[in-house]
């Protein structure tokens, strides 16, 4: 549902899936502005509707679906499919408000409908990988720096960007966060464009974001310590390094220059993440068991991104940042 850079590529991963195999059929895509539907439906060999209501008294065979859509019209949409009986993953960030997570949580269980956030960073290799590694994670620097397009410029960088990385932390720590510092900056848009965040766990654990829109690089990078360890995980070229001090149980440490710090690389299985997506969200349709990534994981990692928003606009106000009051 929404066809544009995101849904596009939905629509694209479901006809490969569907291409190798999966038992999985594209019979449509929906987009209110008809021209970009028929060009994606051409693309990728389904029919294309202008809109959800269409399409469902099309196919009413539909059983699966993505919201792509504008966050905006996440709950309008999602809302439409589950009282129809058809399973949702919709993408970050969940909805425009809590009060819409909430519904959408809501709908999911009235209806006994399957619905995934769509966190996609939760399906890196990298991310995968590292979670065996967990043990007390104590300390997190996190950067994801982007350049500058024009794209998800209706929402801040916090929930355009940072929001992934808040997910992924959220469920490395699973501790209540206890304290929000947030500072950001509108720099080419009207929104706030970089940002850097400062959270406190309730297990004492620290985290350190920061998100930008207008880099002139590209960086996906996040690194935590915990007791003996350093891990560190490179969303883009999906690796993670892990320097523990002493031989790890596993012995797969190689000595460094510190003969007392041992440095590992554990094997990744490099998989494009939307691919990893949706083939989890399909088993779960299929099987009608719980999503790897409930909706209500996004609403949690929505929740944190506007109390970061809440103190970004707060912290605007009190060194008299023109604009960021308005935001």
């Amino acid at each position: 549902m929404g066809v544009g850079v995101f849904g596009r590529n939905h629509a694209r991963v479901y006809h490969e899936l569907e291409q190798q195999g999966e038992p999985v059929r594209l019979v449509g895509v929906v987009d209110p502005n008809l021209d970009r539907a028929d060009a994606v439906g051409r693309e990728f060999g389904c029919r294309a509707f202008g809109s959800v209501e269409q399409m469902l008294t099309t196919h009413s065979e539909v059983r699966a679906a993505s919201v792509a859509a504008p966050t905006v019209h996440h709950l309008e949409v999602a809302r439409a499919l589950m009282e129809a009986g058809v399973d949702v993953l919709i993408e970050k960030p969940l909805a425009a408000s809590l009060a819409e997570a909430d519904e959408l949580v809501q709908l999911a269980a009235t209806h006994k409908r399957v619905a995934q956030a769509g966190h996609l960073e939760r399906f890196n290799p990298a991310v995968r990988a590292t979670i065996p590694l967990l043990t007390q994670p104590m300390f997190f620097e996190v950067h994801r720096l982007s350049v500058f397009t024009p794209r998800s410029l209706d929402v801040d960088v916090v929930l355009d960007l940072m929001i992934h990385d808040l997910d992924i932390v959220l469920s490395f720590v699973d501790s209540p966060v206890k304290e929000v510092r947030a500072v950001g900056l509108p720099i080419l848009s009207g929104k706030v464009d970089i940002a850097n965040v400062r959270l406190e766990f309730e297990s004492g654990c620290v985290a350190n974001f920061t998100a930008s829109r207008v880099s002139t690089e590209r960086v996906r990078k996040l690194r935590f310590f915990q007791p003996r360890q350093y891990v560190s995980v490179d969303y883009g070229r999906q690796e993670v390094l892990v320097f523990t001090v002493g031989q790890d149980e596993s012995g797969s440490s190689t000595p460094t220059v510190n003969p007392q710090i041992g440095v590992g690389k554990p094997a990744v299985t490099s998989e494009e993440p939307l691919h990893a997506e949706l083939r989890s969200f399909l088993h779960a349709v299929r099987e009608r068991s719980a999503p790897v990534v409930p909706i209500s994981d996004g609403r949690r990692a929505l929740a944190l991104a506007l109390e970061i928003v809440a103190a970004i606009r707060e912290h605007g106000k009190r060194v008299g940042l023109a604009g960021l009051a308005k935001t």
